[in-house]
């Protein structure tokens, strides 16, 4: 794709969205060119001494080359496979190297949900750089909303919103699986889900499950926890329950069986824990079918 920059007006259903677009762009920086180009307007053109403070997310994606990231309290290297997350309200500066130069891509979004988005513990870490390396996933994203924005198309921006969001996805996603791709520990983690589908039909043991899979059990359920978002037990839980939900709708088996087959010796302990996790109890579910 060639080099563009766009600035962009939303209207009010786009902001009632809850995500709006400012700026879209990419850039090649040559070797030794000025940065930023001084045709930027001036809420976004910045001179190195002074930096910048903007009233947006910028969420920028270098490809090629290299440069160095500022804040007040830190200083960043930037590689190509870096992306940086520049959040409303915090002084900054970044430029490429001299030697170097770059392509970034860049877009600049605010709103309700994007806020919300960046609540997110690895959104929201401290440090405003995540090393993605080069993926195909998050570039198209990029390459997907330029287009629309070049366009300009009646709801471009609803339908760019949505963009954004698979591409913070695809960035969370990958810095919550980087400690586990291509790692025993991944091969571990998904045995442990594979066996707690093979067993919906009762509890388990996850001492034992651990040290089957050769891990001590308090790595193992805070390893698993960072894998799923969850403890193994509440994973396990939540299955049995899925379970139950499509038994009940799918079946007209006894609810006392349903419990029966998915674990659980007590109805009433069954019915309590179903409608704490489902919101609603069995029999009502299966009366709304």
């Amino acid at each position: 794709m060639d080099d563009f920059f766009k600035y962009l007006t939303s209207n009010q259903e786009d902001k009632q969205w809850g995500i709006a677009f400012n700026v879209v762009g990419k850039a090649t920086v040559e070797p030794g060119a000025i940065y930023p180009a001084p045709e930027h307007p001036n809420g976004y053109f910045f001179n190195w001494s002074s930096g910048r403070t903007l009233s947006e997310y910028q969420i920028n994606y270098i490809t090629e080359g290299s440069g160095v990231l500022e804040t007040k309290s830190e200083k960043h290297k930037i590689e190509a496979g870096t992306i940086m997350l520049i959040k409303p309200g915090v002084w900054h500066r970044y430029r490429p190297n001299k030697k170097t130069g770059w392509v970034e891509h860049y877009i600049g979004i605010e709103g309700d949900i994007i806020d919300r988005l960046f609540t997110n513990p690895i959104l929201n870490a401290k440090s405003p750089v995540i090393k993605c390396g080069l993926k195909e996933s998050v570039l198209d994203c990029y390459h997907r909303i330029f287009e629309l924005a070049q366009k300009e198309k009646p709801g471009f921006q609803l339908i760019s919103s949505g963009i954004a969001i698979r591409l913070l996805g695809s960035v969370v996603s990958h810095v919550k699986n980087r400690d586990f791709k291509g790692k025993p520990l991944e091969i571990a983690m998904e045995d442990a889900k594979f066996i707690m589908r093979d067993n919906l039909h009762q509890d388990l043991d996850f001492k034992e499950l651990a040290s089957s899979l050769n891990l001590g059990y308090s790595y193992f359920r805070k390893m698993f926890k960072k894998h799923t978002g969850v403890s193994p037990g509440q994973y396990h839980l939540h299955l049995r329950l899925m379970r139950a939900k499509e038994l009940l709708l799918a079946t007209d088996m006894p609810i006392k069986q349903v419990a029966y087959e998915t674990g659980f010796d007590s109805i009433h302990y069954f019915s309590r824990l179903f409608k704490n996790k489902m919101g609603q109890p069995p029999s009502e579910m299966r009366s709304d079918e």
